[in-house]
């Protein structure tokens, strides 16, 4: 099995070689630049990460010698395992029951975040390199996460203000900005404004959700994220926007209103279960 093959193939079905495989073309500069750039974002995967593939990784994105769009796709492929592990922790917890069974171990995981912060804070790294730097390390939140983000958006650069609502999504205090970026013209902000408004459950983001849903030109990729936001936002009220998607022919479409819904109903009753133990 080849990288193309992998390409083709999803994670849990690829052969145990996978790993050895990614680590050879990422460190066989000779190979060409496509297979390499490949590698990079397959490496990504939680299924094949460990801290050697992290290494070389995190190898590429540090050599200024490397081409800017290498070093970008090893940056984003480190957020994963930086997402994981911040989410996970490194103490004793059930189904961990050795540093073997997490992406990354602890050392690595604090090599990484140092790492890409100094690459970020480097005037001299190309400007595509530090936006992809950033939106990777974001995913492990640290305090000058804020100010970067702050300093994105406020720019009149659209691709850095793209980078900045992305991690919004990960980052607490910028409800004003991520409602902001609900108007763009960008489709791409726009989109990513879309989950950031999820993700903190922004109840003054319902009513362009809202309009979203009703909306016929609403395209598949926003549809998908607004039926998300739509559940987090109002859990109680899903039900009633969401369920005439269930008719969809697009199966894509029914799954996402399904699990929607399952989240829905369990923040629902989540909330019941805090108001019972209020009136108590």
């Amino acid at each position: 099995m080849d990288l193309h093959d992998l390409e083709n193939t999803p994670s849990w079905e690829w052969p145990a070689d996978a790993r050895n495989l990614l680590l050879l073309t990422l460190r066989e500069e000779s190979a060409p630049e496509r297979d390499r750039g490949l590698a990079a974002e397959l490496a990504g995967d939680l299924v094949v990460m460990n801290d050697e593939l992290a290494a070389a990784l995190l190898a590429i994105v540090e050599n200024a010698q490397q081409p800017p769009d290498i070093r970008a796709k090893a940056a984003i492929a480190l957020g994963p395992a930086l997402e994981q592990s911040d989410i996970e922790g490194f103490e004793d917890i059930e189904g961990f029951e050795d540093d073997d069974d997490r992406p990354i171990s602890e050392a690595a995981f604090h090599r990484i975040r140092e790492s890409l912060r100094r690459i970020y804070l480097d005037g001299s790294t190309p400007k595509e390199v530090r936006r992809r730097v950033l939106e990777a390390s974001v995913r492990a939140p640290e305090r000058w996460h804020g100010d970067a983000a702050r300093a994105a958006f406020a720019g009149n650069d659209q691709e850095w203000k793209l980078t900045a609502v992305f991690c919004m999504q990960f980052l607490n205090g910028f409800d004003e900005q991520i409602l902001e970026a609900l108007n763009s013209t960008d489709p791409d902000i726009h989109y990513h404004a879309v989950v950031a408004a999820g993700n903190w459950e922004l109840e003054d983001a319902w009513p362009h959700v809202a309009r979203l849903l009703a909306s016929k030109s609403t395209g598949k990729p926003l549809l998908l994220a607004a039926i998300d936001t739509a559940a987090a936002i109002r859990p109680d009220e899903a039900a009633d926007v969401l369920d005439r998607f269930l008719a969809s022919d697009d199966e894509e479409i029914v799954e996402a209103v399904q699990e929607a819904l399952a989240i829905a109903n369990d923040a629902s009753e989540d909330g019941e279960w805090e108001d019972d133990d209020d009136a108590e």
